[in-house]
């Protein structure tokens, strides 16, 4: 069967999705969507009736569950045709914080699209997800307060640090020897002075504090080079063509201190093979870009280290980042700042901090 053959009238693969399958997974999916398309076709609507939706409905949610398994292919870096509810909510929750302003109207279709699907694997999906009315200016709802953001920083200063080697005793550098073995994949034997210097260095440190400043969606960590990092100018440059959004050349400004832990980052990179023949600027310790899974669970041991109990996504950093640049610096700062192609996107970050309210409140009486 061709890729491009059509089911009930509806494309089997199409163009985005085989760029993600070698031919052995297309033929699993092929088959996948076949039965897939038929069931919407047949009985998707009514399974009890054999009741199917109409062309376009089918169509629709054809496309729409599609996307999904992009989706979650991306995040979990691998193919694979089990997807769980928990990817579902992930899923249609990060279109609801979206800086895509999907309609009312598409995130309906989604979850609908989402429903039916897990009626087809036969695990029924009730989400405790409201579809919010799309005004452009509503406030994002996940969103890192001012504390947790210095938090983040402090903790990322932590997070992976070991003891210095000159003053540790012999079964104490022992002890850390063996962690750093099973940390790094290598002979307890073979762990050196130089994989101490590794354990303490940049790359933590750089992710998060650029993320914080530059409001990095996990794409775009994925996706960083080196010659993104402007150190002189303290800045990132992104090229049209490899900005997530593909509309424009982008100057990012960052901290001084952030600047400072990506120079230092540019130089350790350089001690490690699996950078010789590449120009990511992050890499996870298995050679691969960073990807929503890996970040999530880079910020999961953040909150843990910072004692934020509460759970938010690698998104709600980009958002704080949004609503203070806004407050600081108006909404056409914050627009170049977070690489919004319409001001209208922005405007959703024009609303002052809860805090800031509240604190407001007092001081009126």
């Amino acid at each position: 069967m061709n890729e491009r053959e059509k089911v009930e009238g509806i494309v089997l693969i199409c163009e985005p999705t085989e760029e993600f399958l070698n031919e052995r997974q297309r033929v699993t999916y092929r088959s996948h969507r076949e039965k897939l398309i038929k069931w919407l076709a047949r009985q998707g609507k009514d399974p009890d009736k054999l009741a199917g939706y109409a062309y376009d409905t089918c169509n629709t949610y054809s496309t729409l569950i599609d996307q999904f398994h992009r989706y979650v292919w991306t995040d979990q870096d691998r193919f694979t045709l089990n997807l769980t509810q928990e990817h579902a909510e992930q899923y249609l929750r990060g279109q609801i914080l979206s800086d895509e302003d999907y309609s009312s109207s598409h995130l309906d279709n989604t979850k609908l699209a989402l429903k039916a699907y897990f009626r087809f694997a036969g695990d029924e999906w009730d989400p405790d997800i409201t579809i919010p009315s799309k005004s452009r200016v509503s406030q994002p709802k996940d969103f890192v307060s001012d504390d947790e953001r210095k938090a983040l920083r402090e903790a990322v200063l932590e997070y992976g640090s070991v003891p210095a080697y000159a003053g540790l005793d012999p079964d104490k550098r022992q002890e850390w020897k063996r962690h750093l073995a099973s940390r790094f994949g290598k002979p307890m034997n073979d762990v050196g002075k130089d994989d101490w210097d590794r354990a303490n260095g940049f790359k933590y440190v750089s992710i998060v504090n650029a993320s914080l400043d530059a409001g990095l969606r996990p794409v775009e960590v994925g996706r960083a080079k080196t010659y993104w990092v402007d150190v002189e100018n303290a800045a990132l440059r992104i090229p049209e063509d490899e900005s997530s959004k593909n509309a424009d050349n982008w100057t990012v400004s960052l901290t001084q201190e952030t600047t400072e832990y990506l120079a230092h980052w540019l130089d350790e990179r350089e001690m490690y093979a699996k950078y010789d023949d590449t120009d990511q600027l992050w890499l996870t310790r298995h050679g691969n870009p960073y990807s929503g899974k890996s970040l999530r669970v880079l910020l999961n041991n953040l909150r843990e280290i910072a004692s934020i109990e509460r759970d938010f996504s690698w998104y709600a950093i980009r958002h704080s980042t949004g609503t203070y640049m806004a407050r600081e610096e108006g909404l056409a700062a914050a627009q170049s700042q977070l690489r919004h192609r319409r001001e209208e996107t922005t405007m959703k970050y024009d609303q002052a901090p809860v805090g800031d309210r509240r604190d407001a409140l007092d001081r009126i009486g």
